[in-house]
Order: C-alpha cells, then sequence, then structure tokens
C-alpha cells in the first residue's frame, strides 16, 4: 500500500453539495500577486537562467525589476479595471521597498503572509526553526497592516510534514500551498482544520511563461479560455478561478499589453462572477454548515 499524507480524503468534484458565492453568483475569480524580495547574495536554482546562474547580477536584478517598475505598472492596470488583489508578500519588502506595502495598504488589497525572503525556502526548516519563521512573518504583517494576515503560501510553495499545523496553530484560517482542487476544501491537521484555497499551478505566470516557454499571447489565450469555460462549468457548481501573477514576470511591457485584453475579458463579465480575494472566499466558506464543503 502506498503512502498518503493522510490530509485530506478523495471527494469527487461532482458528487458534493451545492452553494453559491454571495448574491448567487457561481464563479468566484481572484488575482494572487506575488510580491517577492531577494537576497543580492543567495538565491534559490530555478528555471529562470541556466543552472548555475541564479546569484548572477543578471537575474538578482531581473527580479529586481518587479519591484521597482513591474509592480507599478500592474497597479496601473488593476486600477484601470478596478481589480481587487490579494498581495503575497515576502516581509523584506517592509524594508527594501516599503512604497510598495503603502500602494497595497492605499488600495485596500489583501496580505498574505509569504515568509521573509524568496531566497529561504521552507521546506528545509526543523519545527522551530519554521515556527519563528510563521511568526517573525506574522509579526511584521501585523504591525504595518493594523491586522493579522488570514492566509500563507510558503516561499516556493516549500512544505515541511509540519508547516500545516504551525500555521492553524499560528492562527491562520487557509493557505494555498496545495494546488488540488477547483473549490476549497478543509485540510485535517493536529488541531483545527485549514481551508485550501484553490491556486494555480497551470495560470501561473513563472510556470507557464518561465519554465513552459509560453508566448504573452499563448498564456493570455489559457486565462481566457479557462475562464471561459469554467464559467460554464459553474452553472453545476461554484468554483473558484485564481490567477497567478510575478511582478518581473508580467511586469514587462510586453506582457503586459497581452495580460490587459485578457483582464478586460473577465470585468466584461463582472456582473456574472464574484471578483474578489481569497481571504473573503475563506470567511464565506466558514460561513457554510457543516458537511457542505469536504472535509468540514
Amino acid at each position: 500500500m502506498q503512502s498518503t499524507h493522510g490530509r485530506y480524503e478523495y471527494s469527487p468534484i461532482s458528487q458534493r453539495p451545492d452553494y453559491s458565492w454571495p448574491e448567487g453568483k457561481r464563479l468566484a475569480v481572484y488575482v494572487a500577486l506575488n510580491v517577492e524580495n531577494f537576497a543580492w547574495d543567495k538565491s534559490i536554482d530555478s528555471a529562470i537562467a541556466p543552472s548555475g546562474m541564479h546569484n548572477k547580477q543578471s537575474v538578482y536584478s531581473w527580479r529586481d525589476y518587479g519591484n521597482r517598475v513591474g509592480f507599478w505598472r500592474l497597479m496601473e492596470l488593476f486600477d484601470e479595471l478596478d481589480i481587487p488583489i490579494q498581495a503575497q508578500l515576502n516581509t523584506s519588502i517592509y524594508d527594501d521597498a516599503p512604497q510598495v506595502a503603502e500602494r497595497l495598504r492605499q488600495r485596500g488589497d489583501e496580505f498574505l503572509g509569504h515568509g521573509i525572503s524568496n531566497s529561504q525556502e521552507q521546506g528545509g526548516l526543523a519545527e522551530a526553526e519554521e515556527r519563528t519563521l510563521i511568526k517573525t512573518t506574522t509579526d511584521a504583517i501585523t504591525q504595518n497592516e493594523g491586522k493579522a494576515p488570514t492566509g500563507w503560501m510558503s516561499p516556493w510553495l516549500s512544505e515541511s510534514e509540519q508547516t500545516l499545523d504551525l500555521l492553524r496553530e499560528a492562527g491562520y484560517h487557509y493557505h494555498m500551498d496545495w494546488c488540488c482542487d477547483d473549490q476549497p476544501i478543509w485540510m485535517k491537521t493536529r488541531g483545527k482544520p485549514i481551508l485550501a484555497m484553490p491556486y494555480p499551478v497551470e495560470l501561473n505566470d513563472n510556470r507557464a511563461i518561465v519554465l513552459h516557454k509560453m508566448t504573452p499571447t499563448q498564456f493570455t489565450d489559457a486565462i481566457i479560455d479557462n475562464f471561459d469555460e469554467m464559467l460554464e462549468q459553474s452553472v453545476r457548481q461554484p468554483l473558484v478561478f485564481p490567477i497567478s501573477l510575478h511582478t518581473f514576470i508580467v511586469g514587462q511591457p510586453f506582457r503586459l499589453r497581452q495580460l490587459r485584453r485578457a483582464l478586460k475579458h473577465i470585468v466584461a463579465q463582472r456582473d456574472k462572477i464574484w471578483l474578489t480575494r481569497p481571504g473573503d472566499i475563506c470567511r464565506h466558506i466558514e460561513s457554510l454548515p457543516p458537511g457542505i464543503v469536504p472535509g468540514s
């Protein structure tokens, strides 16, 4: 018998109880913006450059373009289209680029716990070290924003065996590390359950464009096709459609131009969807009676 994580039971999406989002909407749409910071002398090898180049100035400065330029162009686009967003924020941003946090704060956007720096993975830490990382991140957001974040995404989606337990014990209500469903589901921890918020591996510009080499046009077409198909599917059951963006990737002008096309397509259907943030999705799920959402 093969090993299992033991965090949730199998549940076919077509055989679940029905419910709706606020105002009877059936498709919840949210934009997750990765607002990340990297150390000058330490990074993590990935598909962004030839192996061994990840600590070079060319890669560091490309990522830094996201905070210096790409983020600000994306904010202009979100303002133009009146799109709320959620930012998974490395808290070193507060020291290195405080104007970024202030811009998000002015919009009333949601801050998500995302570690201190994306130069550090979470999964390899000992339990005490990981607990400290979560607390340090939480305290920084609470101090700067006046309230604690309710959601978490681990840097690089890197988890240990105890990450979900530690997050729930730290007061988190939901996480975005598991990409297993188009509906929120409750996952087991050694304490109270924690909600798994749908988060995209596929409609994620870092994976799609950098790793899988999709062109900006292909990525935009994928967003539009995914949206149109899920809008049709949502007639039968409530669904969540997330889009994951990185400031240093889609913040590049030639990609931003194509992203604008996708987001205009989505907001043109605003009356049919719930354009929201994941924290609001979590609160709605928490308001439902037991037995409706898998794992409850």
